[in-house]
């Protein structure tokens, strides 16, 4: 057993709600790092390399990146937790160059979880709120002005949030629910696509499904209590197949995401572990980033080329909330399992 001292500890400016939160989500993950085996070996070759901070943000005025998805201009969209010091949450727009902007600002007591972007540039993220007319899915177009286009409740807690190639399904992970939802992308009502034990959190660890993607034909998604990835393949007609669990190995998963469209190597994201971790298809991991690379609660991963972004929300002391960009070393992969 992997025996490891975890803080708990949650600033005391960040208003109860939201404290509670915070702190549930680092409880979950310390419980999950002293009860459960450590089965990633750690690469002989660098995977990863030149791994730098391309923005930094203060995590006491409520900077808190949680999500990320790459824009074709090689720009970020980033998810920003807020609530901390009474910060709302927001999308920020970060340029190669690693200058941001804030492109929505959510309301008090909103959190902004995942985001995604279809091929029309349209912006997709998740609010997590007790106010009944601001929990769901929302969408901000090009140009435009973010608006909900699908309610959720407010006792869930939409996590991960992916698009279908097709453009016209969005699938978001629900931590609290062991839900999996369906939303049309053109807006409307969200379906409970698939609700199962295997998304579930258990009663040490209170968040359950949390990452999500769409990948080659099938939803993939973490499981942040039973530090589990989990393949469910999207029949013809649209409903779940039957649950396949890549690795159980992912102690404290978050976030993750593929090494490319063809390829079923994953990145993934250990919160409190301070890890990127390599998940090959045949369910072995090797570690490849730690907190000696300046890893500080990741909790998302994303990939564009040979690039690397990594967000990290610092919940743990000292609170160094940043993204990181690093290069990816084809050669240093293990051509037999990369597929």
């Amino acid at each position: 057993m992997n025996h490891m001292e975890f803080s708990t500890a949650v600033p005391t400016t960040i208003p109860p709600r939201k404290r509670f939160r915070v702190a549930a989500a680092i409880a979950a993950t310390a419980t999950v790092l002293v009860s459960a085996p450590y089965a990633s070996a750690t690469s002989a070759k660098p995977v990863v390399t030149d791994v730098k901070t391309l923005a930094s943000f203060d995590f006491t005025a409520g900077d808190s990146p949680e999500n990320l998805t790459v824009n074709p201009d090689n720009s970020l969209t980033v998810s920003m937790l807020g609530s901390v010091a009474g910060k709302r949450p927001a999308l920020v727009r970060i340029d190669p160059s690693g200058r941001s902007r804030v492109i929505v600002t959510g309301q008090p007591g909103d959190t902004f979880t995942g985001n995604t972007r279809d091929r029309d540039g349209n912006i997709y993220y998740n609010v997590a709120s007790s106010d009944s007319a601001r929990a769901g899915i929302w969408k901000l177009p090009p140009g435009g002005s973010p608006r909900r286009i699908a309610a959720l409740p407010t006792d869930g807690l939409p996590n991960g949030l992916a698009i279908d190639p097709t453009g016209r399904t969005l699938y978001a992970a629900d931590s609290n629910k062991a839900t999996v939802w369906t939303v049309p992308a053109s807006g409307g009502t969200a379906t409970a696509w698939l609700t199962d034990p295997a998304l579930a959190a258990t009663p040490s660890a209170p968040f359950g499904a949390n990452g999500l993607r769409f990948h080659k034909g099938a939803v993939w998604v973490s499981n942040l209590a039973k530090s589990t990835l989990l393949r469910i393949p999207v029949t013809a007609a649209g409903a779940p197949g039957r649950i396949h669990t890549v690795t159980s190995s992912l102690t404290g998963v978050d976030d993750f995401n593929f090494l490319n469209d063809r390829s079923d190597v994953v990145f993934a994201a250990q919160n409190g572990l301070n890890q990127v971790t390599l998940v090959h298809p045949d369910g072995t991991t090797e570690t490849v980033l730690t907190s000696k690379d300046g890893l500080a609660s990741p909790t998302s991963t994303a990939i564009r080329g040979n690039r690397l972004y990594i967000t990290n929300a610092g919940l743990a002391e000292p609170h160094d909330a940043k993204v990181q960009r690093g290069t990816i070393d084809p050669a240093a992969l293990n051509c037999g399992r990369t597929s």
